[in-house]
């Protein structure tokens, strides 16, 4: 095995440590960015036929698609695909444990426009439009032309999130918020709209069935695709041999019953860069302990899991 990167910590820094030249080497090391921003690594994804007719239907009809599946198998970059392959823009909304349908469609500072209201900022009075903030739905509406809409991971939305969503994705239109009118497409189109999911809990029937659903299954097939479609951008100094051994030892990973969070396409692509910066090879792979493997401690998140490998009968 080659010798580390430069900018790692390769030993602990004695007295006259150089922290300019640390932090210059740093700042030049490689990232790579196909594994980090959807829509750098869009046009690296494969979508298999299921998923494209689950696509073209949703498109057809003009309904949300909702793509379920464990974390890692690509349902929030279906979104910035979309972006990609129609040359459209991404409006995305992350659904948190406290979010409301009308983040989905605006933001409005309440305190900061009373504060004003009241003079106890001073200076002029500002309107309240001021301290409206529109978000990804509005923003989509405000588009000339088509648009994508993502709303990523509703299962963590408190209950009724989906179905106080049920008019805008009817009907496309919401109310002003401070006029007597709907807010609607400009462009008298819907937006494409992708739906995630982790299946953490089950959505109502009444939002369900106004989507085209579909569940991305993680097969070999998928994974295997995936990692030679950013081989060349993130990690083109893996080879074949390589590929096959580290996809060998992720599913033999994949296959024990005991892990508390099983390693997913997401896990597997920076483990790939990580193997590429240390310069490993098939070998290198196929004669360790599991244990040992470089770079374990990517595809295992849990320390439940690292611990637990020693009683887990792992082969040698």
């Amino acid at each position: 095995m080659s010798d580390p990167p430069r900018f790692e910590l390769v030993s602990l820094p004695g007295a006259n440590h150089d922290h300019q030249a640390a932090r210059a080497r740093l700042a030049e090391r490689p990232l790579p960015k196909a594994i980090h921003d959807l829509g750098e690594s869009a046009p690296a994804f494969v979508p298999d036929d299921e998923l494209r007719t689950a696509v073209n239907t949703a498109l057809a009809v003009g309904s949300p698609l909702l793509l379920t599946g464990e974390p890692g198998t690509g349902k929030t970059q279906v979104a910035y695909y979309l972006g990609w392959y129609f040359g459209l823009p991404v409006h995305e909304f992350s659904v948190k444990s406290t979010s409301t349908a009308q983040d989905i469609k605006y933001d409005f500072d309440a305190v900061g426009y009373l504060r004003t209201a009241y003079g106890k900022q001073g200076g002029e009075k500002r309107p309240r439009e001021a301290f409206l903030e529109k978000k990804a739905l509005w923003l989509a509406y405000e588009e000339a032309s088509d648009s994508v809409v993502l709303i990523d991971e509703i299962d963590k939305a408190p209950r009724d999130f989906p179905n106080d969503l049920l008019h805008e994705l009817d009907q496309h239109s919401f109310k002003h918020p401070f006029e007597d009118r709907e807010v609607n497409p400009i462009s008298k189109r819907p937006p494409i709209v992708v739906i995630t999911s982790n299946v953490e809990r089950r959505l109502p029937d009444a939002f369900l069935r106004r989507t085209v659903f579909h569940h991305i299954q993680l097969t070999p097939e998928l994974v295997e695709k995936a990692a030679k479609a950013r081989r060349e951008t993130s990690f083109p100094s893996v080879d074949d041999k390589t590929l096959t051994a580290a996809l060998e030892r992720f599913w033999e990973l994949r296959a024990m019953d005991d892990l508390t969070k099983k390693p997913t396409t997401a896990e597997l692509l920076v483990w790939l860069a990580v193997l590429a910066a240390r310069d490993v090879d098939a070998a290198q792979l196929r004669d360790v302990d599991v244990r040992e493997m470089p770079g374990i401690n990517v595809l295992l998140k849990s320390h439940e899991d690292l611990t637990g490998l020693d009683d887990a009968g792992w082969p040698r």
